[in-house]
């Protein structure tokens, strides 16, 4: 295994490496050292494991594109606060993307999204994350990439290797599908 065939070399050599040659190959050994940590620090954010896991590798692709630009002394020290900056950023989204989605997909429950209202919102975000793992794989990935992580049509159909036109109807479908979804699980619960 690499990882043990580099294991006598510290983070600061391998970084000292790195920007040396400019070759990931030195990263791809550093960075696995820390997925438990970064996954610990998004559990401890976050709350959910799939989302922590998802955070880690979006850490992990911030972290080649920064170290790419900068030098980085305190590698440990500085991973982690990349780890907790990213965290906090995807809560303060999830709170206005909640709003965004339900004013595009659903806008017949602006009423739950009154700001005195805050249990409502949390019960449309969970019936929301139901309804999302509901959809097949290539709508649930086009719209959690597009809608909850702000992608670009082109960086969805990069991220997920489908045409443009797949993605597009991707998203159109799966929009249509949450409508439904969440139309369903609303009128459920209101009639109960």
């Amino acid at each position: 295994m690499q990882s043990k065939k580099y294991s006598h070399i510290d983070d600061a050599e391998l970084l000292q490496n790195f920007y040396t040659d400019h070759d990931n190959k030195w990263l791809g050994i550093l960075l696995p050292r820390y997925t438990l940590l970064l996954l610990g620090v998004c559990m401890k954010y976050l709350k959910n494991e799939e989302n922590a896991k998802d955070c880690v590798q979006q850490i992990f692709l911030k972290v080649i594109r920064e170290l790419h630009k900068y030098k980085v002394e305190y590698f440990k020290s500085w991973i982690y606060m990349i780890a907790k900056n990213h965290c906090l950023m995807q809560l303060r989204s999830n709170k206005n993307t909640i709003i965004e989605i339900n004013e595009q997909v659903m806008p017949s429950v602006d009423f739950m999204l009154n700001e005195n209202n805050f249990l409502e919102k949390e019960r449309l975000l969970n019936k929301m994350q139901e309804a999302l793992k509901q959809l097949n794989n290539e709508q649930q990935q086009c719209v959690t990439l597009f809608y909850l992580q702000k992608k670009s049509y082109s960086e969805v159909a990069e991220l997920t290797s489908l045409s443009m036109l797949q993605v597009k109807s991707h998203l159109q479908n799966g929009k249509r599908n949450l409508k439904l979804l969440m139309g369903s699980s609303i009128i459920n619960n209101e009639n109960s």
